[in-house]
């Protein structure tokens, strides 16, 4: 058995370089590891298996040992680097993870089997993400048991989860509130208070009494985990009260 994985880099407010998680639990298990995807040509394996490696695997790899991936999508739906944001910012009621053949194309393989699950109102990218490994750890287990067939074609037209940009997560405030909620869901989403960046990390979509109301182009949004320029993150009503934070206030400002 070998695992190939990106290699060691800085990680950290040190700056010291850190091997990959999957390396570092590689190397715990006394699994061989290595960083060139070369490598498995030697490696005598029967089957790879790829889970959001992030490099291109070249097809003199592929002809030689036959791969199957688990992107966490519904194929043909969100094919590419961000499937799970792209879902939430897109209001999708569900989700899943597909074991697939690797292939040259980005996630065009036909698929073996799939796991399918409803994403929550309020579930944050990282829950989601958390749930998909584990759904996706069981179907890869129980299909290797069984033996995994033959494949199905894809159906459907593509759509394409590019990697989110910065623009991606800003808010603006005159969005409807359904619209700003799944944003912050994503993890990341900002705006500016007096100039300087402001991050918005937990809401509700309706009152719950310990947070700080603000108005949206739709119904007002409840600010409950902010974090100003410079400071960490905390809960909204104790930012509102150190910063005499008025109704008649705005972000993005």
């Amino acid at each position: 058995c070998l695992v190939v994985t990106n290699p060691d880099r800085r990680r950290g407010r040190g700056g010291r370089t850190q091997p990959s998680p999957v390396k570092a639990a590689a190397t715990e298990l006394g699994l061989s590891v290595s960083h060139d995807v070369d490598d498995v040509l030697d490696a005598g394996a029967d089957l790879g298996v790829v889970v959001a490696f992030g490099q291109i695997i070249l097809p003199h790899v592929l002809a030689a040992l036959p791969m199957v991936n688990l992107p966490f999508s519904l194929l043909p739906r969100w094919r590419g680097a961000a499937p799970v944001e792209r879902a939430i910012l897109a209001g999708d009621e569900r989700t899943g993870v597909d074991l697939m053949v690797v292939e040259e194309g980005l996630d065009t393989g036909a698929v073996y089997a799939r796991a399918e699950l409803d994403i929550g109102p309020d579930e944050t990218a990282d829950e989601l993400r958390a749930r998909l490994v584990g759904a996706g750890t069981d179907l890869l287990v129980d299909q290797l048991r069984v033996g995994l067939g033959e494949p199905t074609p894809q159906v459907g037209e593509p759509v394409y989860a590019h990697k989110l940009g910065p623009d991606d997560l800003r808010i603006d405030c005159g969005a409807p509130a359904d619209l700003i909620h799944r944003q912050v869901r994503v993890g990341g989403a900002w705006t500016t208070l007096d100039g300087e960046r402001f991050k918005v990390w937990r809401t509700s979509l309706t009152p719950t009494g310990v947070g700080v109301a603000h108005p949206t182009g739709t119904t007002p949004i409840e600010l409950l985990e902010v974090q100003p320029a410079g400071r960490t993150r905390m809960g909204a009503a104790a930012w509102a009260n150190g910063a005499r934070w008025s109704p008649d206030y705005r972000l993005g400002s």
